[in-house]
């Protein structure tokens, strides 16, 4: 998080499904809302994203639903991201802590930039800057 503004910590999270049209279909229905097709450099392949709606000036999180090969729905896989001034340097520090990077500083395009990382406890966790 960066010292010069402050703001809550989580800035974005993301629900792993395996089927997209069901899924989408659940929380479209449950939560009265449209989501929208997330598409952006540095996507692996076979990854599809659908968006909760975003108001950048608003209250709260946002994320999204995320079909990616290898990341099976259930379980524990939600990944909240952590909002800061650079995701590198964040990374860096998790891993000087203990943890390890999972994927390194990468590129979303207008969406900024992140990297995911491994905790000491097992648990990935997104890291967002707009840096």
């Amino acid at each position: 998080m960066s010292d010069d503004c402050p703001r809550n910590p989580v800035g974005w999270f993301e629900i792993y499904v395996d089927d997209m049209p069901r899924a989408k279909a659940f929380h479209q229905t449950v939560f009265g809302t449209q989501l929208t097709r997330l598409e952006g450099p540095g996507q692996p392949p076979g990854m599809e994203m659908w968006a909760f709606p975003m108001l950048q000036d608003a209250m709260g999180a946002t994320g999204a639903l995320v079909r990616m090969p290898g990341l099976e729905a259930g379980g524990h896989n939600v990944i909240i991201y952590f909002t800061g001034a650079d995701c590198a340097v964040q990374a860096a520090k998790a891993e000087q802590a203990g943890g390890r990077i999972h994927r390194q500083k990468t590129s979303i395009g207008q969406y900024g930039h992140i990297a995911l990382v491994v905790d000491t406890e097992g648990n990935m966790i997104g890291l967002h800057s707009m840096s």
